[in-house]
């Protein structure tokens, strides 16, 4: 039997409205072989919540530009009330290096910064997917 691949939520959170970056992110991991679920920008918290447990996603990435990254702790914490503590969140965009502490200790588990590897995106959701699937199984 044949596992399904990693699935995983590309959304952007906020009012920043910058969807290139999330846009090229989610298709090569498409192209990757991983199945995607792509919002449009300016998605709400709940609504995010609401699609990865209806989705069973795998994986959320958040795309932030314009520091919307700043409310994905709050979003870290909507996943913890709702028993969704087995989602991992990655971040991806202009995230000055103390953001990204923050968002580590949220419990994000990994922020990508412009230029990062799409093929290193890619291992992070495999290799997350795989934690996530054994802890599960």
């Amino acid at each position: 039997m044949h596992e399904r691949p990693p699935k995983v939520l590309v959304t952007k959170i906020g009012l920043d409205g910058h969807d290139r970056g999330s846009r090229v992110v989610a298709s090569f991991l498409r192209d990757a072989g991983m199945e995607i679920v792509y919002t449009p920008p300016w998605q709400e918290i709940p609504t995010v919540v609401k699609l990865a447990m209806e989705e069973d996603v795998d994986v959320i990435g958040v795309s932030s530009l314009a520091t919307d990254h700043l409310i994905v702790p709050r979003l870290m914490q909507a996943l913890r009330e709702a028993g969704l503590t087995d989602i991992s969140v990655i971040v991806g965009g202009i995230v000055p290096d103390a953001d990204e502490a923050v968002l580590l200790a949220a419990g994000v588990a990994k922020v990508f910064h412009p230029g990062s590897p799409l093929e290193g995106i890619a291992e992070e959701v495999r290799r997350l997917t795989g934690a996530r699937r054994a802890l599960n199984a």
